[in-house]
């Protein structure tokens, strides 16, 4: 017992902190004096894309998603990544006027094509008559999934300009709402129908 008694208590933290310090110059460790191949290796690809009808040039890393090209490249922000594995529908974007998830699809998928995100259905500072339905029936409640909602609704209004609510329905099935909100969204987007939204 005295011996137990007379040893140095190690309270969680130092535990932790001691245990980080080691783990960082074991991770270090082996790279001093080496040059970091691992990103010289990395494919790159010349792309052309038209993003919100501006015509983009951009060399892209051959592993980079369309979400991470619009977001990280070019500051479209606008397009949220939610789950990043194609399950919530946070990043819908269109592809040559169909919805698609920009974090599922890389890139170089889309050299020559054209891609409209959130911000493009703005025109001359004025909202596009979808999005003012938005606001006007209390879409947005968080706002996290309304971008992706909103590209979601225009997809289907440019394949079908008078939907049902059953049709609306379908056609957003893709994207999720924390909010649980979907009957505003479908209200929203059959009001938005009806006044010739396009």
């Amino acid at each position: 017992m005295a011996k137990l008694k007379s040893k140095k208590k190690i309270s969680r933290r130092k535990f932790l902190q001691g245990t980080g310090a080691a783990l960082a110059v074991a991770t270090a460790a082996p790279g001093v004096g080496a040059q970091n191949t691992a990103t010289d290796a990395i494919p790159r690809t010349a792309i052309r894309v038209t993003v919100n009808g501006t015509q983009r040039r951009i060399e892209v890393e051959d592993r980079w998603t369309l979400v991470e090209l619009l977001r990280d490249h070019f500051g479209l922000t606008g397009t949220k990544i939610g789950c990043d594995r194609g399950e919530c529908g946070a990043c819908t974007v269109l592809l040559d006027g169909k919805p698609i998830y920009s974090c599922s699809n890389l890139a170089v998928w889309a050299d020559g094509r054209s891609v409209q995100t959130v911000e493009g259905l703005t025109q001359n500072g004025r909202l596009d008559a979808l999005q003012q339905s938005f606001i006007e029936h209390d879409g947005p409640q968080c706002g996290f999934c309304t971008s992706g909602q909103l590209m979601s609704a225009k997809g289907l209004l440019i394949r079908n300009p008078r939907p049902t609510a059953d049709e609306i329905r379908a056609g957003m099935t893709g994207n999720l709402c924390r909010c649980s909100n979907y009957n505003h969204y479908v209200e929203a987007v059959l009001a938005a129908a009806k006044g010739g939204s396009r």
